[in-house]
């Protein structure tokens, strides 16, 4: 168990009508329980996992019962496996226990890395998806596809610059620059085999579930 939060969400609900602020019938209400500031939390966890060589991709609080539940997303090139995952919980775990972020109230902390559907955002996402199909829509950028009113594009992404993505789309390599992308989605390919790390562990399966995980309480 850690300790808790101070900041709020969940509101307790009674039965029977409102009068005059006051409720006429059923069980008082519960008071909220108070939730950290997910930005705070952010500044506090991504220096310890950048030292770890991986990214802060995601950082949620909410409310499970009388406690709260943060999730926590990391990312590396190369994927990150189950044993990186322990790390980064014991990590974060110890740089919580010293914090004063999470107050006082008890509170789950689950760590995991992407699932497939997390849209691709980032130029690192891009290149983290090389050699996998992805679509995405064509925003009104100013750059040669931008705009145009063809809907989205589709392809395997082929190659990264500095500019932009390159995919193969039927064999035609095209570039598109980062303004010109929205967010990019994995396509599903089954029989795809995803390449192992040097852990053995294969990098997040095509289903986008069962993603790699460890929860601390």
């Amino acid at each position: 168990m850690h300790g808790g939060s101070r900041h709020g969400s969940a509101r307790g609900r009674t039965e029977g009508k409102l009068t005059h602020g006051k409720p006429t019938g059923g069980k008082p209400a519960r008071p909220a329980i108070p939730l950290p500031d997910a930005d705070q939390l952010t500044r506090l966890l991504e220096p310890v996992v950048h030292a770890l060589d991986m990214d802060l991709e995601t950082v949620r609080v909410t409310a499970a019962g009388r406690r709260r539940l943060l999730r926590v997303v990391v990312d590396a090139d190369g994927g990150v496996s189950l044993d990186a995952i322990a790390l980064a919980s014991r990590e974060l775990s110890a740089k919580l226990d010293k914090a004063a972020e999470m107050g006082d109230l008890p509170y789950t902390l689950e760590v995991s890395s992407p699932g497939v559907d997390r849209p691709l955002t980032q130029p690192r996402h891009w290149r983290r998806a090389i050699g996998r199909i992805v679509v995405a829509p064509l925003t009104a950028g100013d750059g040669e596809h931008g705009g145009n009113g063809s809907g989205p594009v589709q392809g395997r992404v082929a190659g990264m610059s500095d500019r932009g993505v390159v995919l193969d789309c039927d064999g035609e390599l095209r570039e598109f620059s980062f303004a010109e992308l929205g967010p990019g989605r994995v396509q599903i390919e089954f029989g795809h085999l995803e390449p192992e790390d040097e852990s053995g562990d294969a990098r997040g399966g095509d289903n986008g579930a069962g993603q790699d995980w460890a929860e601390e309480d």
